[in-house]
């Protein structure tokens, strides 16, 4: 199935259950989750990331401490580029290179574990929400919640019960 029939579907029957008789026993109960003020404001979602503030907090003064070294190299270099001799010239040069790409390597590194933790930590978020979000939902007797939407009314908006059941969670029997 095609993502434009697969959406011609979804909105088909969107469009039924909206046109429904509006009779009690055929009422839809419809609510929307903002998943991305979810990944902000929720309670998980707030200690994952200070977790990995704290994890890469090391690797990002190291690359701070390199970026002020670098620039220091190149202000160095560019003070006393009329002193120095060729030979000294070319080995300043490529010390900088050399440091310049082991920084860019390092960066690349860092983002590309950073974007993977913080994946790995949001998708726990998401899983506690989702669970919070199915509680609420049969609790409330809602027929459907929608996470992603291009228009909604703040009426059907749950986000607020989602994040204060994230932030108090039910005890565990």
């Amino acid at each position: 199935m095609s993502v434009r029939s697969a959406l011609l579907a979804a909105l088909s029957s969107l469009a039924l259950l909206a046109a429904a008789p509006a009779h009690a026993e055929n009422d839809v109960k419809i609510g929307f989750v903002d998943t991305e003020r979810i990944l902000r404001e929720a309670a998980p979602a707030v200690r994952a990331q200070k977790k990995l503030e704290k994890e890469f907090e090391k690797r990002s003064q190291e690359l701070e401490r390199m970026a002020k070294q670098l620039q220091s190299m190149q202000q160095n270099m560019e003070k006393n580029a009329v002193t120095l001799s060729d030979s000294d010239r070319r080995a300043k040069e490529r010390e900088f290179s050399e440091l310049t790409r082991d920084m860019q390597r390092k960066e690349r590194e860092y983002r590309e574990d950073l974007n993977q933790r913080r994946n790995e930590e949001l998708s726990g978020v998401l899983d506690k929400a989702n669970k919070a979000i199915k509680v609420i939902a049969e609790a409330e007797k809602y027929d459907i919640i929608f996470q992603e939407v291009v228009y909604r009314s703040a009426r059907i908006d749950i986000t607020e019960k989602v994040l204060k059941a994230l932030a108090d969670p039910p005890a565990t029997k």
